[in-house]
């Protein structure tokens, strides 16, 4: 059973930075690979949205919302994604999510990020 374990999220100041990790047990390095990851967060009382992805090939795709600031990488020898979060603002705050998908699909339990002054 493939699981994804988020961890990075914590309380930071405006224009902080904090580096969150995702990542997958139960499936082999060449299977995750394969799959494309995403980071999504939710916002109390807000729909949850794609913050950042990243393809099998190593493509990036952002929101407009956190261009320039946010970085999405992956490292497949160890089977994690990474979102290294640069000038966080207030509106960052957020529980933030991780899935795989394409040949899988899963979406981990979500680590909290607040900013906060």
């Amino acid at each position: 059973q493939v699981q994804l374990v988020e961890s990075g999220g914590g309380l930071v100041q405006p224009g902080g930075s904090l580096r969150l990790s995702c990542v997958a047990s139960g499936t082999s390095r060449n299977i995750f690979s394969l799959n494309a990851m995403a980071w999504y967060r939710q916002a109390p009382g807000k729909d949850r949205e794609l913050v950042a992805e990243i393809t099998s090939g190593g493509t990036a795709n952002y929101a407009d919302s956190v261009k320039g600031r946010f970085t999405i990488s992956r490292d497949n020898a160890k089977n994690t994604v990474y979102l290294q979060m640069n000038s966080l603002e207030l509106e960052d705050t957020a529980v933030y999510y991780c899935r795989i998908y394409r040949y899988l699909e899963v979406w981990g339990q979500g680590t909290l990020v607040t900013v906060s002054s």
